[in-house]
């Protein structure tokens, strides 16, 4: 039986912090070592930038319109964006709150800039920095955010235009992204060896510390979980006309499902065996369960937020209110133009980008990859029970006549 993928960096990354505490920092093979673990971080880098890009292309530009004509759908749409921007405000408090304490010795080499961010410049500097003037520029230098501004710019025109002008775009973009996914996933099959040698680089000359940070680190996200789907099952009390126990009952076999998949996609089928339950109408159900999907991961935002709050204090790092303001809004955005890619996968596509626009090294993101499985259980069950609650609350106000009870 094949060893699944998070298996096998779970076994490197916990090698590589045995193996560089007992061997510390003048072992012989440190400079080898160091020198792995850079080359397979700078190839996991290299695509991230041009699949921001395509991704967002292709997200935003070219992206279906199912049940877009429908007012229950703009209302989902926007109910998604309100409760979206409170999951990441959510997971900035949460992370500020949870790692203000952390300070890990030995990890100088690898921290830019010694410590605090530089100051933000003026406003008027800044807004002007934001306006790509030479996007290729911005590209080439990693400048983030003018490229993420750029590309959606891009796309939103790209819906104006002819369809059938548009159309070989969106499919190019397409291809493009694909690729990219493609390079990805090769790089991925050797992140055992590249997460043993970055954690085995860390732990020589920092001990055990960085391991009981990830675990604290994994102990946040799954708070953040929890946290997520407690609150969404009291909306559904206070909110919805639905008892509170048909709500449970109804959403468990999804919430399983849910937990031991880590699809959302995949318990789709049980979100709309629970929509029936709960007596939902079914074209309207039928909409917003699919949109909730794709778009409504109320997870994400709060774990890009704890991962680069994570990732800031491990460099020494102080985000000021400016930038985990910034880090909030990207992880929205990164939510949205990101679903449906594999874990593994949109993992750096989520958390890279929004760490490198607050100027966060991501040079220990590949650890918290490696822990990352737990987490997503979690993660996973409170976006289905998010997903079937907003549904809920959307839909059951529809006149009595409307609808539609279950079978």
């Amino acid at each position: 039986m094949k060893m699944p993928t998070a298996a096998r960096i779970l076994i490197g990354l916990v090698a590589g912090l045995i193996g560089g505490y007992l061997a510390g920092p003048h072992t012989a093979v440190l400079p080898a070592l160091q020198t792995i673990g850079g080359l397979w971080l700078d190839a996991l880098r290299m695509p991230i930038i041009p699949l921001v890009f395509a991704l967002i292309v292709t997200g935003i530009g070219t992206g279906s319109d199912i049940g877009g004509s429908t007012k229950v759908a703009q209302r989902a749409i926007g109910t998604f964006a309100v409760f979206l921007f409170a999951s990441a405000l959510f997971g900035v408090t949460l992370g500020s709150t949870m790692f203000s304490g952390w300070d890990v010795t030995g990890l100088d080499a690898m921290r830019a800039g010694g410590g605090k961010v530089p100051s933000l410049p003026p406003l008027e500097q800044t807004l002007r920095a934001l306006v790509p003037v030479n996007p290729i520029a911005s590209a080439a230098q990693g400048a983030i955010v003018p490229v993420v501004i750029f590309a959606l710019l891009f796309a939103v025109a790209l819906r104006r235009i002819e369809a059938v002008r548009a159309a070989p775009i969106g499919e190019f973009f397409k291809g493009v992204a694909d690729a990219l996914l493609v390079i990805i996933g090769w790089v991925l099959l050797v992140a055992p060896l590249g997460v043993f040698a970055l954690a085995f680089d860390v732990a020589a000359r920092s001990g055990l510390g960085v391991g009981a940070l990830l675990a604290w680190y994994v102990a946040a996200r799954v708070v953040g979980g929890i946290v997520l789907l407690t609150a969404f099952v009291l909306l559904v009390a206070v909110l919805a006309r639905t008892p509170l126990r048909a709500f449970a009952r109804a959403v468990l076999p999804a919430q399983s499902v849910a937990f031991s998949t880590q699809s959302s996609l995949a318990s789709l089928p049980a979100m709309l065996d629970a929509a029936r339950a709960l007596g939902l109408p079914e074209r309207h159900a039928g909409t917003v369960l699919p949109l909730a999907v794709a778009l409504f991961r109320i997870s994400a935002p709060t774990a890009i937020s704890l991962a680069v709050l994570a990732l800031a204090r491990l460099n020494g790092i102080d985000l000021t209110v400016a930038q985990l303001a910034l880090v909030a809004v990207l992880a929205v955005l990164n939510n949205l133009v990101i679903a449906g890619l594999p874990n593994q996968i949109s993992f750096f596509a989520a958390y890279a980008p929004v760490a490198l626009a607050v100027g966060v090294p991501i040079d220990l993101l590949p650890l918290f990859l490696a822990v990352d499985t737990i987490p997503d259980m979690f993660a996973t069950a409170a976006n289905v029970t998010a997903d079937v609650a907003v549904t809920t609350l959307l839909t059951e106000k529809e006149p009595d006549g409307e609808r539609e009870t279950a079978a």
